[in-house]
């Protein structure tokens, strides 16, 4: 598949996709404009911040399948829009969070002990000892505002400094806090006590201007503020003023509302410091970001499972979970082969152990296979909802822990149809092991031909003669008994279609009920 990246990524990572077999098309520096008149015919986009993922850009790039983000923030994408058109967004969260936080250390010890100005100072010639007077870190309050990876990275390092640390992030327990010596506080409650406010959190409608006026004016004189997750998230003109009229000590900047910028009246103030968006920039982190995208960008276009994908709902996904994620999709397949249409809510049972995590992942799974069957269009894990709503199919996933005959057992039943599979043995092999309630053990081959038929000697033997005639290879065979304990069905994966003169063949052999061939 053609894969078009727009910025600069490491090549190791773009050597991942090209050995996968896929066409990389790097075309850089381009003006919106121009992102459109490319787009079309690609199956995946790798961007970093400067490129701008529109509603424009997703329509005129009807194929793709996949955007990828070598970072983490995708505040230019349009998250909404791709997912409305079934495109994967995909990102690398765990990439730069630990140049991100050094960066932020960089910047909280810079602005303690004003090392930017008193060197520019020096380098032109004034020797400005007593002007750059700092202050210590140590026993002075730091104010983390979001305690994710980055947030907690900070704590950690802030503490070896010997600060005091106390956190605002409605998503993290007090318990989990207090782990890592943090105490949860109101967000007004951090701002009046820290004597330094570290910010690690997306930009969202929520958080735009979260840092303003109003917030400001709580603070003590002592305060500084760093910023190294988002532009915005901070009024630079709100925070200019209050470093300017002596409220807050000062601030030191990373990332603007505006990028690239040489204008801010931040830039005007003595008692800030500011790096043009550096966070990420280590030679380390961009290796990382290009290898994590690369590898998720491989997965999406493979159809498999994603963990960064931030628009697919329940992206985790645990690891006893994760293998039958596999199993899922296949159960979907075969079960549109067995149905052909879903006119009665599509039920999806989890019973065992797998029953106690969160399988959401895993009815994406289904529906994945289900509609990539039925429609012969592209289905994902983004679109597999929408595409069940708009063929208002109700989908009805239950749980339970207790099962009768297997550790775990995913269950798909409809309109009286159904199929059930579970992993076998030590190398969780796939196996079918229920079709229409009658007990089987074969494994979810790509060729099925399921057989009903009276419970009568000589059965096996006429489907076998059949196939054999039409050139067609039994690679496993089971015979399933009903509830009743009659041998009524054959399910057998061949190696090939079976030809439809075979398949009417077998229609016509007395005894012989149904005839269904599923190609999975």
């Amino acid at each position: 598949m053609r894969v078009l990246v727009t910025e600069k990524i490491a090549e190791g990572g773009l050597d991942r996709l090209r050995d996968a077999g896929h066409e990389v098309d790097v075309q850089l520096d381009l003006t919106p404009e121009q992102l459109l008149e490319v787009v079309p015919g690609a199956h995946a986009l790798i961007i970093r911040s400067a490129t701008t993922v529109t509603r424009e850009v997703l329509e005129a790039g009807r194929d793709l399948v996949v955007v990828g983000r070598a970072g983490i923030g995708l505040d230019n994408v349009d998250v909404a829009a791709a997912t409305e058109r079934g495109v994967m967004v995909v990102n690398a969260p765990q990439s730069n969070t630990l140049s991100a936080a050094e960066h932020t250390m960089a910047l909280l010890l810079s602005q303690a002990r004003n090392v930017p100005q008193a060197h520019a100072a020096l380098k032109a010639g004034r020797w400005e000892r007593s002007k750059w007077e700092g202050v210590e870190l140590s026993d002075k309050v730091l104010g983390i505002i979001g305690l994710g990876r980055i947030g907690k990275l900070v704590a950690q390092r802030a503490m070896a400094f010997g600060m005091k640390l106390i956190a605002y992030d409605p998503f993290v327990s007090p318990e989990r806090a207090r782990q890592i010596n943090v105490e949860l506080v109101s967000i007004e409650e951090l701002v009046e006590r820290a004597d330094f406010i570290t910010l690690h959190l997306a930009r969202t409608p929520e958080t735009v201007g979260l840092v303003g006026a109003e917030l400001l004016a709580r603070a003590k004189p002592s305060l500084r503020i760093v910023n190294v997750a988002r532009g915005g998230i901070v009024d630079e003109s709100a925070l200019a003023d209050a470093i300017r009229e002596g409220r807050i000590a000062g601030a030191a900047l990373d990332v603007f509302a505006t990028e690239p910028t040489t204008e801010s009246p931040l830039f005007e103030l003595d008692s800030v410091v500011v790096t043009p968006h550096l966070g990420a920039s280590t030679a380390e982190a961009q290796d990382k970001a290009g290898d994590t995208i690369a590898e998720m960008v491989g997965l999406a276009l493979a159809g498999d499972f994603v963990p960064f994908a931030v628009n697919v709902s329940a992206a985790e996904a645990s690891e006893t979970v994760r293998p039958y994620l596999p199993l899922a999709e296949q159960l979907g397949r075969v079960f549109a082969g067995l149905a052909g249409r879903c006119d009665e809510p599509l039920e999806i049972e989890y019973q065992g152990q797998i029953a106690e995590y969160d399988t959401r992942i895993l009815t994406l799974s289904v529906l994945k296979g289900f509609f990539s069957a039925v429609s012969g269009e592209p289905v994902s894990y983004v679109n597999a909802p929408a595409v069940a709503e708009e063929q208002g199919i109700e989908v009805r996933p239950t749980a339970t822990t207790t099962t009768r005959d297997y550790v775990n057992l995913v269950t798909v039943r409809s309109g009286g149809r159904s199929v059930a599979g579970t992993l076998t043995g030590l190398r969780s092999v796939p196996t079918l092991v229920l079709i229409d309630d009658h007990t089987v053990d074969v494994p979810p081959a790509h060729h099925l031909l399921v057989v009903r038929n009276d419970d009568r000697p000589g059965m096996i033997g006429h489907v076998g003669s059949v196939l054999g005639a039409a050139g067609v290879n039994i690679d496993d065979m089971a015979v399933g008994s009903s509830p009743d304990g009659a041998k009524a069905l054959m399910v057998c994966a061949t190696d090939r279609d079976v030809p439809e003169a075979a398949q009417d063949e077998l229609r016509r052999v007395d005894g012989i009920v149904s005839v269904t061939a599923i190609t999975a």
